[in-house]
């Protein structure tokens, strides 16, 4: 009897969580990825700039591979390529504006000549031995995005990749709503669907309907407006530039990521402003306030962003002026609230006029909302159902929404990050793990930085840290200087001398009675000192600095 054959999905980032986003769908020797994103760093994350995901499943099976399939541009979706493309280089697939993205990430790593591009229109199908990968146009908060089809022996998965329902996108491109019905007629083993806005009832608001607010704010203002958006957000950019055209006014991009992502959108032709309407930011003193608009980054309140340097008078080349009209033209990415209300706030202490969502219909999101995912159910009919992109929260949400529509709970899978799911024509189950986590990035050191060291950096910020510097004499076997104490983060030293004395004191005692006993190991002198004052300074501050000595042998 011919043993049956599985096909697996393997997601690897993504889920219980926003960000990092990536899935590996396997059948027999081939092994296809969606997606290759970034996540942000928590608060308690120190120093940790981005988070990939751990790829080490991949690696283990890197003559699998076949390629990297991606949906769109988001950082979210192909943030991760140029550091995992350097432990697995495999061909890349995706639509023109998106791999000029990542093209450009290449670039900036010095890694484009590597690395396999291959451009794909929506609708084409890239064939490999067993499986084929299919880009089906959706519409998102970014233009060429697209849902995959993967067709396997097994069955069709439907990957929706980010999407909303537009029926009036910027670009015209409407979501290809027809290939998903047809796909629905013809059978569809599995779906994994967005679930970022689940919790969202009824639709979300064409992109188009922020272009009428945009001209009602620009009509009455009296200075320069200046705008923080996402530099993906190519439709958004299209309205901002619309609007400033209608009200004669050039138009400056201030920020890395907006500067490069807006030259790629408009090199591709995905971004129309005419050349005499775009000034660089040295020439805005050469106009009058009321005839400019700045597109910058920073909508999420990061301090090192454009927006954040205009607010607390950091930038180089912008200063906050009278009638200044900013506009924030997106929505906190979940932990980022209070970073963009301090930046609101400090623009509001300075005098300037401030338009975010909860003022005026500046955003609109990218995911769809309640009814447009009923819509996507009800055309695809699926025999499985698998949750994807969102917090465990989401995930349960869509999981009880396609029971609503009718779908049994025994076909409906949430799975973690690194869980496998094996799928045949007839059966499927959630089948072991793999190994998976975070892999954090720290200036240039990729996974360097792991839990031990987070913890410690933890630590030296909640309660500071105290040194201990002991010069001992290797002959007479004394002490010759020391011990002195630095602290930082800790006490200020003058302000606690008698503690900082008392400290002195308990450390000579550690360091007399271990020469005393020909202790030479100097690893069991230093613990003996840390816990020691460990002990004592608990006991007089509560608190537990992390404690340094050093010994010097002279």
């Amino acid at each position: 009897m011919e043993e049956k054959k599985y096909l697996k999905v393997i997601p690897l980032g993504g889920l219980g969580e926003i960000g990092k986003n990536i899935t590996a769908i396997e059948y027999e020797d081939e092994i296809i990825v969606i997606d290759c994103g970034i996540a942000f760093p928590d608060e308690d994350m120190y120093g940790v700039d981005l988070i990939i995901p751990d790829i080490s499943y991949l690696k283990e099976h890197s003559s699998k591979v076949k390629g990297f399939f991606l949906t769109h541009g988001h950082e979210d979706h192909i943030g991760s390529l140029p550091y995992v493309l350097k432990q697995l280089n495999a061909p890349i697939y995706g639509t023109r504006l998106t791999l000029g993205i990542v093209g450009n990430k290449l670039k900036e790593h010095e890694m484009l000549s590597e690395c396999k591009l291959n451009n794909v229109e929506a609708g084409d199908i890239i064939k490999l031995q067993k499986m084929q990968v299919e880009f089906i146009r959706n519409t998102h908060s970014i233009a060429d995005s697209c849902s995959l089809a993967i067709h396997t022996p097994a069955g069709v998965v439907l990957h929706t990749g980010d999407f909303k329902i537009d029926y009036t996108p910027i670009d015209g491109k409407i979501m290809d709503l027809e290939r998903f019905g047809e796909l629905g007629r013809e059978g569809v083993l599995l779906l994994m669907a967005d679930s970022t806005n689940v919790e969202r009832q009824g639709y979300s608001l064409s992109e188009k309907s922020i272009g009428h607010t945009l001209n009602k704010i620009f009509s009455t203002a009296e200075g320069r407006v200046i705008v923080a958006t996402f530099a993906s957000n190519i439709h958004r950019m299209q309205q901002i530039a619309n609007a400033s055209i209608i009200h004669n006014r050039k138009i400056a991009f201030i920020g890395r990521s907006m500067e490069g992502i807006s030259k790629v959108a408009m090199d591709l032709g995905y971004l129309h402003i005419p050349e005499d309407i775009l000034i660089d930011v040295d020439e805005i003193g050469n106009y009058n306030n009321e005839n400019i608009t700045i597109i910058t980054t920073g909508s999420q309140g990061e301090p090192m962003a454009g927006l954040a340097r205009i607010a607390f008078s950091n930038h180089r080349k912008i200063q906050l002026e009278k009638n200044d009209l900013f506009i924030i033209s997106a929505s906190p990415i979940p932990g980022n609230d209070k970073l963009i209300g301090r930046v609101i706030n400090e623009l509001y202490k300075r005098g300037a006029e401030v338009i975010y969502e909860a003022l005026e219909d500046v955003h609109v999101s990218g995911h769809a909302y309640q009814e447009e995912l009923k819509l996507i159910h009800t055309l695809v009919q699926p025999k499985y159902f698998m949750p994807v992109h969102g917090e465990y929260r989401h995930l349960k949400h869509h999981k009880d929404l396609a029971i609503s529509l009718g779908m049994e709970e025994k076909n409906i899978f949430i799975l973690g990050t690194g869980d496998v799911l094996q799928l045949s024509r007839d059966e499927a189950k959630k089948c072991g793990r793999v190994s998976t986590g975070l892999v954090f990035v720290d200036g240039i050191g990729v996974g360097d930085v792991g839990n031990i060291v987070l913890r410690d950096r933890r630590y030296l910020a909640q309660d500071g840290m105290l040194t201990v510097v002991i010069a001992i004499e290797a002959e007479s076997y004394s002490i010759i200087a020391g011990p002195d104490i630095i602290t930082r983060g800790f006490v200020y030293a003058k302000e606690a001398e008698a503690m900082i004395k008392e400290c002195k004191e308990i450390a000579r005692k550690e360091v007399e009675c271990a020469l005393s006993s020909q202790v030479k190991e100097w690893y069991v002198l230093k613990l003996n000192i840390k816990r020691s004052l460990e002990h004592y300074l608990y006991g007089q501050t509560k608190r537990r600095p992390t404690i340094f000595p050093i010994i010097m042998e002279i």
